[in-house]
């Protein structure tokens, strides 16, 4: 046959026409064209024709022979041939050449140029009817022979068992060339024509139950999980975490202020702050040396700390470091406004004490912990000492306050305050006009003490070189309190009360004294000076300030009523005046006193008193005899603002009558006597001077020069006691003592507005004729 190629206008290709077809020998099986038409056809494509999305491939008809034996006498005489769909790729295209020399015949659509690409080509096709050897093309529509290498292959695809009619290409462009039957026959094989290839599509049921049953059971646990932590455990997991979170930080109870008896503060507590820095924070925001120096460098001006020693602090691995305690509030401002990473501040106090060292002595101070380490600030600790609140808040793995967590405060109590008795004025004369006195005598230190005698309060309490709180060199108690020595002549008034209350003589009994007197137990006793025999009165005595005059007169009151009468008046005892280490003196039993003693008790030896004891004699007396409990502290006042005041006790000593005559004879002491240096111009001044011995162990024995004196002496309101310890240029009370008690009660007389004496002194005789 020949073959020439005319151009498909249809499909804009060249296609192969074939001359008129020649027909072959009967014994020669030529291939037809697996979808020829039908006679009557129409042209209709045949429903065997499937439309692929790359191309359309024939599907085998129901005519076409499954498989044939080209080696059988059957299919050698066959008319026809088969065409055998392969396995897997489509529809097949078969061509067979028959033995004799038979033309080739090339069958199929993919034969095309394009096959495999997607196309509208049909192909039709009519119902399988017998075939001769001579092939049978429709008129309308003839057979035209493709070049056989253009026959792509096509793989056939089928779903559980194939029906050859419906068959369905997998890829037009998978076809796989039929295997020539003639090729078979040449060869004289028998060759099984290749069947539909059966591929299992797994369904993914029940990979996809698996999964979810896997994915419900995970649901279930992490559900089952979450119930447990989030409903079961979870506030108690959360309430783990909270504490692990929370920092407790103490808010300190500011201690209360003390302030004289006008409200003029003495010590008070201050706000400050310690700057410290959180060094992890610090690294955080920059690690870097240059920013540790930069950052030192804007701390210096307000810190006072070099910036290379500030440097290093702000490096390293803690979260609190002290950078500086104590600043004050504007400092502490000013450093916060810098806004340097991880440098915060802790609120604290600082005891500051405005007078110096003004009542330095009395009000004592606190240590670095805020407890009182002496005077009134030790005695009341508790009471001055404020109750600390605290702060509770949520803080961050590094240290830092997380702003939006738990922050619970219980304020701080303030303590209470406390107001004294003294007066800051009279109190700053008081140790100005002792210091003087103790620097011009040589003395080695000297005490001061100005007394309310009605209210029993001391309004000044004054000791010569006093520390100042504010920068403390010790803590040693107030000399008035705590020094003990032999009080000396002015210890006589309590043998002159002793002996007119027993009535053993009157002020104006008289008497003949001589310089020195021995008693029945062969003790002697001397008066200071030489002096013939003198004829004194009692208040001559008193005024003379004469030993052998009071031993004469006061042996005649039995023993133990003198040491009655010494225990009454406050010896051997504490005035609870409440300073910190008031000593109580010495005051043996009378059984105890040796042959010496019972006498010299009488005169003011024997015996040892502190300044305070001292002072309240002269103060009961001036009272009327009522021995009110001498204190330096009014009361309290608590964080609401209630005034609490001290219970003040008082005793009835000696009588009233005995106490004014007592009063009397002091005041001629001080006109006629040894106490003229004490005189305050136009004041009544009564009073008594003393000289006394202090051992200090060691065979060591000192000298203290006293003076102790009332004013007015007609309105009792003052008592001063001036006391030089060891001093240099007299040993004698009138002289170093009288002066300095002369000055301090002047101003405070003046000072208290405390009107002159209206009425000349009543004086009683010293001598007599």
């Amino acid at each position: 046959m020949s073959v020439r190629r005319e151009p498909d206008r249809a499909a804009g290709r060249r296609t192969p026409t074939a001359a008129p077809a020649t027909p072959a020998p009967a014994s020669t099986a030529r291939p037809e064209r697996a979808g020829a038409a039908r006679p009557g056809g129409g042209g209709r494509a045949d429903s065997s024709d499937v439309r692929t999305a790359r191309g359309t491939a024939p599907r085998p008809g129901p005519d076409r022979v499954r498989a044939s034996r080209l080696d059988s006498p059957r299919a050698q005489a066959s008319p026809r041939a088969s065409a055998t769909p392969a396995a897997g790729r489509g529809a097949e295209r078969t061509g067979s050449r028959a033995t004799g020399g038979a033309r080739r015949r090339d069958t199929g659509p993919a034969a095309l140029p394009g096959a495999g690409r997607p196309t509208s080509a049909r192909t039709d096709s009519g119902p399988s009817t017998p075939r001769t050897s001579a092939p049978r093309t429709s008129p309308a529509h003839p057979q035209v022979p493709r070049p056989a290498d253009r026959v792509p292959t096509q793989r056939s695809v089928t779903r559980g068992v194939p029906d050859p009619r419906r068959a369905r290409p997998a890829s037009a462009t998978s076809a796989a060339p039929a295997t020539s039957a003639r090729t078979a026959a040449v060869a004289g094989t028998r060759v099984q024509a290749p069947g539909p290839r059966r591929l299992t599509v797994g369904t993914p049921h029940r990979r996809q139950s698996i999964l979810l049953v896997a994915v419900v059971v995970l649901l279930v646990v992490f559900t089952g999980r979450l119930v447990i932590v989030q409903g079961v455990e979870g506030p108690a997991i959360a309430q783990v975490a909270l504490e692990e979170r929370l920092e407790t930080v103490a808010i300190p109870g500011d201690r209360g202020d003390i302030v004289d008896a006008q409200g003029k503060v003495l010590a008070t507590t201050v706000e400050r702050y310690d700057i410290v820095i959180n060094q992890l924070l610090f690294q955080r925001a920059d690690s870097s040396q240059d920013a540790a120096l930069e950052a030192a460098g804007e701390l210096e001006p307000f810190l006072g700390i070099p910036a290379a020693e500030l440097a290093p602090k702000l490096m390293g691995e803690r979260q609190f470091v002290y950078l500086k305690k104590g600043v004050t509030p504007e400092v502490h401002r000013q450093v916060m406004d810098l806004g340097v990473v991880g440098v915060t501040a802790e609120r604290t106090t600082e005891r500051v004490y405005p007078a110096g060292t003004t009542g330095g002595n009395i009000v004592g101070f606190t240590g670095a912990e805020g407890y009182g380490q002496a005077g009134l600030e030790q005695i009341y600790d508790d009471q001055l000492t404020g109750k600390a609140g605290s702060e509770t808040f949520e803080q961050g793995g590094l240290g830092q306050r997380i702003p939006t967590g738990a922050d619970d405060v219980t304020p701080a109590v303030p303590g209470d305050d406390l107001q004294l008795t003294f007066d800051l004025d009279l109190q700053y004369m008081a140790q100005q006009a002792l210091d003087a006195q103790v620097l011009a005598t040589g003395a080695e230190w000297g005490t001061v003490e100005v007394l309310d005698v009605a209210t029993g309060e001391i309004l000044a309490l004054a000791d010569s070189g006093t520390i100042d709180p504010n920068s403390p060199t010790n803590a040693a108690p107030s000399r008035a309190a705590a020094v003990m020595y032999e009080p000396g002549s002015t210890a006589k008034v309590i043998a002159m009360a002793a002996i007119l209350e027993t009535g053993v003589a009157t002020p104006a009994s008289q008497f003949v004294v001589p310089y020195q007197y021995t008693v029945g137990n062969g003790q002697t006793f001397k008066d200071s000076h030489e002096h013939a025999d003198l004829n004194l009165t009692l208040t001559g005595i008193l005024a003379e300030s004469s030993n052998t005059g009071t031993v004469m007169v006061g042996q005649q009151v039995p023993k133990q009523v003198r040491h009655d009468y010494l225990s009454k008046f406050g010896f051997g005892s504490t005035t609870g005046v409440g300073l910190p280490g008031e000593q109580s003196g010495l005051l043996a039993a009378a059984e105890d006193w040796d042959g010496r003693s019972e006498y010299a008790v009488l005169f003011g030896q024997a015996v040892s008193v502190t300044t305070l004891q001292a002072t309240q004699v002269f103060a009961t007396l001036a009272n009327g005899g009522v021995r009110v409990q001498p204190h330096l502290v009014k009361g309290t006042t608590d964080a609401d603002g209630v005034f609490h005041a001290v219970e003040v006790p008082q005793t009835q000593v000696v009588s009233e009558q005995t106490a004014d005559t007592i009063l009397q004879m002091l005041e001629t002491a001080v006109a006629d006597g040894t106490g003229t240096k004490a005189a305050v111009p136009g004041y009544r001044i009564a009073g008594k001077t003393g000289t006394a011995q202090a051992f200090e162990g060691n065979g060591v024995v000192k000298n203290v020069a006293s003076f102790i004196g009332i004013a007015p002496a007609d309105d009792p309101r003052l008592v001063v006691n001036v006391a030089l310890y060891d001093p240099k240029t007299s040993i004698y009370g009138g002289d170093v003592a009288a002066p300095v008690f002369s000055e301090v009660t002047a101003h405070a007389l003046r000072h208290l507005g405390i009107p002159p004496s209206g009425t000349q002194a009543q004086l009683l005789p010293t001598t007599w004729q």
